[in-house]
């Protein structure tokens, strides 16, 4: 790993980042595939008919079937690029939710989810004034069985799911809940945006009906994501924004749309950042789950039993460093997270501090805000170390002593 770090400019640097929750740090590969990109293929993909356009239009596409190759979708049509989890999310609220969902009907969700699997949804359940529904964890963090199998009913619609939690760092059991949803007759969404980067995803074996997932998350650039969604749907469904070159025919009475994907691309696509996202994938690819997981693990246990030493630190979720996925979420007594966070900054260490856009999660563990650690296989055991000597001085800066 820290032949890999090298791979990385900004961890050259003087800071210890432990938010690749939130965002990952890119890798030059990644950055060097989008600047070459627009040094030598800059050009209007989809609509030129010059080389340069179609090098573009290759490129571009050439990116889509990395994606649906990485992610085991059975076409590269079953590939839409948005800008990001949260716009994936809303164009299948928008586009099937309005569409698919009537008065009376349910849609279920968890308390677990990010704001941006849980705002389209209760925005539906409005709109069409259906029931949402939300599942609980127990004390780990984990969704039991007895827990969805009493919630999801024949009233079921959709079941939208985040594969794993932001703040507790849980594996939700995806796979089963949507066999159950199935057989209700439900559509099952999935928020891969913390899964994808940390394990190998196939879409149809977790029995994922639509997956959306964010490129700046797993090494690529901020502003590309990515939805998939089943081929037989996505046909059926309108398009989520309307304009240019998502279009076969206009007239002024109206339009014919392009067939999907590029239904649900309207407006020049963002080319360079899909050639960044295609190149993170190759460096993941080369990296390895099976090595980005030991790394992971390694760094995880080594947070959880540091902090279990200092008796003023309360960890959420559960004990076992395998249900974690890299993030390890805390509070300290008597000092605000928000200041734990301002103070560690102080030498350089990066957290995420606040509700981490899952606030009635953060609610129902009874916390007002958490801090959370990140961990991403770039990271080091000399970092978490550092992070770990210096979480003491949290409380000696408010007064507490040593």
């Amino acid at each position: 790993m820290y032949k890999i770090r090298e791979d990385f400019p900004i961890l050259q640097g003087d800071y210890v980042y432990l938010d690749s929750a939130a965002t990952s740090q890119k890798p030059k590969q990644v950055t060097d595939a989008v600047i070459d990109f627009y040094n030598r293929s800059n050009a209007n993909p989809l609509r030129g008919l010059y080389d340069l356009s179609i090098d573009a239009t290759d490129r571009y596409e050439d990116a889509r079937e990395a994606v649906a190759d990485f992610i085991g979708a059975s076409s590269k049509k079953e590939i839409v690029f948005t800008r990001n989890t949260s716009e994936s999310l809303n164009l299948v609220a928008y586009s099937y939710g309005l569409s698919n969902v009537n008065e009376g009907d349910e849609i279920v969700t968890t308390i677990m989810e990010h704001h941006s699997n849980m705002l389209p949804w209760q925005m539906v359940a409005k709109t069409k004034k259906a029931k949402l529904i939300y599942l609980e964890p127990n004390k780990e963090g984990v969704i039991e069985k007895s827990e969805y199998e009493s919630k999801i009913t024949d009233k079921t619609k959709i079941v939208a799911i985040g594969h794993v939690s932001n703040v507790l760092g849980v594996t939700n059991p995806v796979k089963e809940i949507a066999e159950y949803a199935h057989k209700k007759g439900a559509i099952v969404v999935v928020d891969g945006a913390q899964s994808t980067p940390h394990m190998e995803i196939d879409v149809k074996d977790l029995g994922a009906d639509f997956f959306a997932f964010s490129g700046h998350k797993m090494l690529a650039p901020m502003g590309i994501g990515v939805l998939y969604g089943r081929l037989e749907l996505l046909e059926q469904m309108p398009p989520f924004l309307v304009g240019g070159e998502m279009i076969e025919y206009v007239t002024k009475e109206g339009a014919t749309y392009a067939e999907v994907p590029h239904k649900f691309e309207a407006g020049t696509v963002n080319a360079a950042d899909a050639v960044g996202l295609a190149e993170a994938i190759k460096y993941i690819k080369n990296v390895g789950f099976n090595a980005i997981k030991q790394q992971e693990l390694l760094l995880t246990k080594r947070v959880l039993e540091g902090l279990k030493k200092y008796e003023f630190i309360k960890v959420y979720g559960s004990s076992d460093p395998e249900k974690h996925c890299g993030i390890v979420t805390f509070t300290v007594d008597g000092v605000h997270p928000h200041d734990v966070s301002t103070i560690l900054n102080e030498d350089k260490i990066c957290v995420r501090a606040g509700n981490h856009c899952a606030q009635p999660l953060v609610d129902f563990l009874g916390a007002p805000s958490t801090v959370r650690v990140s961990l991403y296989f770039y990271n080091t055991v000399e970092e978490v170390d550092e992070f770990l000597d210096k979480i003491k001085k949290v409380r000696e800066v408010m007064g507490y002593g040593a």
